[in-house]
């Protein structure tokens, strides 16, 4: 059975939306934990929003690192009931979503899912998470799209492991309890 990983940017106030705040925070450290997290996964699981955002910037990043490079040469998936079509090395799942990513699992694949959401709601509501990555930033801003709204599938996680990094970011890992 594959495994679906949940990577997210998050505040101290729970806005994961817009993630150009984390810059200022950004470090060997962090660098490596998501260079690990990119090819430790075999596609990306996108809700519509976070594909056209990284479908405009992805293709022509560079980086000396070989994100970028991974980044593009992965196969992406994408949960839209709007789209038509898709590029970038992805494939639109526009029906039976939950059915069709359950599959994929099946299949043994490793499934990351960056920003998304919506997505996350729904794939937390029908169990499908097998890890949740948070990068909490030390930081508030306010306002803006929270990670979990109101009337999210309530669920337990437990607690795998967590680090700080010197520039004060805590990565936590954890799992569903089943």
């Amino acid at each position: 059975m594959g495994k679906l990983t949940v990577s997210m940017y998050v505040t101290l106030d729970g806005i994961m939306e817009e993630p150009s705040w984390t810059a200022a925070y950004w470090d060997g450290e962090l660098a490596q934990f998501q260079l690990d997290q990119i090819y430790g996964n075999d596609a990306l699981l996108l809700g519509r929003v976070t594909y056209e955002g990284f479908a405009a910037t992805w293709p022509t990043a560079e980086d000396s690192r070989g994100f970028a490079d991974r980044m593009n040469e992965m196969p992406k998936y994408v949960v839209s009931s709007t789209l038509k079509r898709t590029e970038w090395n992805a494939r639109l799942i526009n029906h039976d979503f939950v059915e069709e990513i359950i599959r994929l699992k099946k299949t043994g694949q490793r499934l990351l899912v960056y920003g998304s959401a919506e997505l996350i709601d729904t794939l937390i509501a029908h169990d499908l998470i097998d890890e949740l990555h948070l990068m909490t930033f030390p930081l508030l801003l306010g306002e803006g799209k929270k990670l979990f709204r109101d009337g999210t599938a309530p669920k337990a996680f437990k607690l795998l492991n967590s680090f700080a990094t010197d520039q004060g970011v805590l990565i936590a890992n954890y799992a569903p309890e089943r």
